[in-house]
């Protein structure tokens, strides 16, 4: 093994920003988190085209910080879209782009273009490329996974990467085993997920950009779908899906997903703003109390994290409501720099294997319903 420092970009796009962090060996030497509010996205027609916009932000960020991108030993980036995975450190290959430009997971979740990045920084710069505990982990059980239409199940579509570095941390804190716990964890930032952690495994959740849980800055959340239909009527499909991952929530009602102005006119009691956010408040409650079913009431702790546990009445909110299932701990934004980056370093080491990418989902339906 060699005694030379690594140096390794995480790169971690999110539905409204760019977090990019340059680590030599675990020290963190740089940071930058961009934020794109919603019109500027929006003027890409697709998740796949904002490549070159986001690619572009990372390069003036290392400009910026003199840092010359050849010099990088190593490029990992969070990803989703592509077949379902185990938890874990992925090698990414040409394969595994290709799946992820072409979602074939079904998912278009920004987040999927951390392995775009990394994988065309990889290809540019002749160096490895990884991806860690991506959106489309699939652990789930079969109870998660079954609907009312045959052919047609739930998956592993969630913040898969924070949820679990956060639930790690918060165990050791505790002196104790992620494997010996059960959890409810909550990413709420520009997208909102819910899962439930049982004894190291992430087993249920809502499919956030798929349109299910609450409505968040930037997506619609559950809708009926009787209603849904009738609105279909007058909107496209098209327009329907970049609702669920893009333009809807925040979006919809107030033309920006910037929710420091949100809140701003909601602590100031406008009476929109006002509804609009406590609503989304109460939407993740009700989720939280979902998945304290699935762990049959048997929570050690209720964690919230996200960008947008920096507000206070959220946690106070949850609390109120929630308070009677389990203790709540607040982790204001999220662990997913050292988690992206921490492993990488392991495999550059030599002291962790990352693991091949197959192309093939985890689970592959019930044999015995489809028939």
């Amino acid at each position: 093994m060699s005694d030379k420092k690594k140096l390794i970009l995480a790169i971690n796009p999110g539905s409204t920003s760019t977090k990019v962090s340059l680590f030599e060996d675990e020290a963190l030497l740089c940071e930058k988190n961009l934020f794109h509010d919603a019109p500027v996205l929006l003027r890409f027609g697709h998740v796949n085209d904002q490549l070159p916009f986001r690619f572009g932000v990372i390069l003036d960020m290392l400009k910026e910080e003199n840092v010359d991108p050849a010099d990088i030993d190593a490029f990992v980036g969070r990803g989703g879209s592509a077949c379902t995975q185990p938890g874990g450190i992925t090698r990414i290959d040409r394969k595994m782009f290709d799946d992820t430009v072409a979602a074939v997971g079904g998912s278009e979740h920004p987040a999927k273009l951390g392995v775009m990045i990394a994988w065309e920084f990889s290809q540019k710069y002749g160096k490895p490329a990884f991806s860690l505990n991506p959106t489309n982990v699939d652990e789930y059980g079969d109870y998660a996974r079954l609907t009312g239409i045959k052919g047609i199940y739930r998956v592993s579509h969630s913040h898969v990467l924070n949820q679990k570095a956060v639930a790690e941390y918060h165990a050791a804190s505790t002196g104790k085993r992620y494997e010996d716990c059960n959890y409810i964890v909550a990413h709420i930032d520009g997208g909102i997920t819910v899962s439930a952690h049982d004894h190291g495994r992430m087993v249920d959740g809502n499919m956030g950009a798929d349109g299910e849980g609450a409505f968040t800055p930037t997506r619609i959340g559950s809708i009926p779908v009787l209603q849904l239909l009738d609105y279909m009527q007058t909107h496209t499909a098209d327009e329907v899906r970049l609702k669920c991952s893009r333009a809807g929530g925040f979006v919809e009602y107030f033309g920006t997903a910037n929710s420091d102005d949100i809140h701003a006119r909601a602590v100031a009691g406008d009476p929109k703003a006002s509804l609009v956010w406590n609503t989304m408040i109460y939407q993740i409650c009700k989720m939280i109390g979902e998945m304290s079913a699935v762990l049959c009431g048997k929570v050690d702790a209720i964690l919230l994290t996200g960008g947008l546990m920096r507000f206070d009445d959220i946690r106070e909110g949850i609390e109120k409501r929630c308070g009677f299932i389990a203790p709540v701990f607040v982790y204001p934004g999220e662990m997913e720099q050292e988690a992206l980056a921490l492993p990488a370093l392991k495999v550059l080491r030599g002291e962790l294997e990352p693991l091949a990418y197959t192309g093939r989902n985890v689970w592959e339906g019930f044999d015995f319903l489809d028939d």
